[in-house]
């Protein structure tokens, strides 16, 4: 039973984003294990609160991904 956790700050994707996040990466996962697998396949996308993450040293807000992915 495949398990898939993704970790992302909260606030950046919205219910719809994060229901297409699952589908592509349970697809991606039958492609290599085989379509047996997709009803057993699980992914958990967990929202961590803005500025509990860090990357280089630096708080990690959600203003600050939308910045990077273009949403500000």
């Amino acid at each position: 039973m495949p398990l898939v956790q993704i970790k992302g700050v909260a606030g950046y994707l919205s219910d719809d984003e994060k229901q297409t996040l699952i589908k592509r990466v349970t697809d991606a996962v039958v492609s290599v294990e085989g379509e047996a697998l997709r009803q057993v396949t699980w992914v958990i996308v967990e929202d961590v609160a803005s500025g509990a993450w860090g990357v280089g040293g630096e708080i990690v807000s959600t203003e600050g991904i939308r910045k990077m992915g273009g949403r500000a």
